[in-house]
């Protein structure tokens, strides 16, 4: 009994310990944004500079925060940027009763931007968000104007946890998981957080301030279990509408690193591939982090993709199409 007792009260030190970290973390990194409501859920996203829209969706790491140079840069070449926390990241939610496949996350995704007033943006999507991006200009062709994806993954093949992965399905159980987040994350997170920041960033440096923030913000309970969720749902998700890609309409810019260490690389040249008016962009000695690192690349993509537009109405008008 003693012995049950003692347990008991490790877990509970350890849920109390948890819980202090995780609003600790909040009252340093506080929402900057605004909040926009669709279907019972209030996503939280961030909004800078006037002109054509550009929607930036963040990888499987932190937040819509990500995108913060890009979206100053954007802002200042006469973009309107909106950086959304996707569902369950940042400070966006995520009920545990609602599926959130990548499907149901464009589906908010289509709601919120109706309700901004948001038309036809062009949607920039980061490594995990790639398909999330794609199945979003499938099931929404007249509300997208163009898509670029930066270090995107697209397929099942090559993709690391493509039949699951141990940790994911551990913490996405009922109870046990809920159980496991609340108690052990947070310790778990000041052990494995350098060595998982390294490995996504390789083989360039990783930002004192952006690991920082990704210690006190991705291994909260309610975050972690969505990026597990999202790594569960990744590769259901491709085989449902990757055979489809060859029907996405707009025109498509596809950026990724050559130094890479994901299959991202090797998934953009396959959509290249599968999207033959797509243009493919390489850039020698960048990792997969571009965002982060290399903001001016991401506008030099979203560049290339206007680009693509003018030529293709300028062949519209030369061959009586335009008019």
């Amino acid at each position: 009994m003693e012995v049950v007792l003692g347990i008991a009260a490790v877990v509970f030190l350890l849920y109390i310990c948890s819980d202090i970290a995780v609003r600790r973390a909040e009252k340093k990194y506080p929402p900057s944004g605004s909040f926009v409501e669709v279907d019972g859920i209030r996503l939280h996203y961030q909004d800078e500079g006037e002109g054509r829209p550009v929607v930036l969706l963040h990888g499987g790491v932190l937040w819509g925060g990500d995108f913060k140079e890009v979206m100053t840069l954007a802002a200042k070449q006469g973009y309107r940027a909106l950086a959304f926390d996707r569902p369950g990241y940042g400070y966006s939610e995520r009920l545990p009763s609602r599926n959130m496949s990548p499907r149901d996350q464009a589906r908010l995704l289509h709601g919120a931007l109706r309700k901004l007033g948001i038309e036809r943006p062009i949607v920039v999507a980061h490594s995990w968000s790639g398909v999330l991006a794609l199945t979003y200009a499938l099931d929404y062709p007249e509300d997208v104007s163009g898509l670029v994806t930066v270090g995107g993954g697209m397929y099942r093949d090559n993709y690391p946890a493509a039949d699951g992965d141990g940790l994911s399905r551990l913490v996405t159980m009922p109870i046990l998981g809920s159980l496991l987040l609340h108690t052990l994350l947070v310790p778990f997170a000041y052990l494995a957080s350098r060595s998982m920041m390294l490995a996504t960033f390789t083989p360039e440096r990783v930002p004192e301030a952006y690991g920082r923030a990704v210690r006190a913000l991705w291994f909260r309970p309610g975050q972690f279990r969505a990026n597990r969720e999202d790594v569960l749902q990744f590769a259901p998700a491709c085989d449902e509408i990757s055979s489809r890609y060859g029907e996405v309409a707009a025109p498509v810019v596809i950026a990724a690193g050559e130094a890479d260490p994901f299959p991202t690389l090797v998934h953009s040249t396959w959509l290249h591939r599968d999207l033959p008016h797509s243009r493919l962009i390489l850039y020698p000695g960048v990792g997969h982090m571009i965002p982060q690192l290399h903001p001016e690349l991401v506008m030099e993509s979203i560049q290339a993709l206007t680009e693509m537009e003018s030529q293709e109405m300028a062949s519209g008008d030369e061959s009586g199409f335009g008019s």
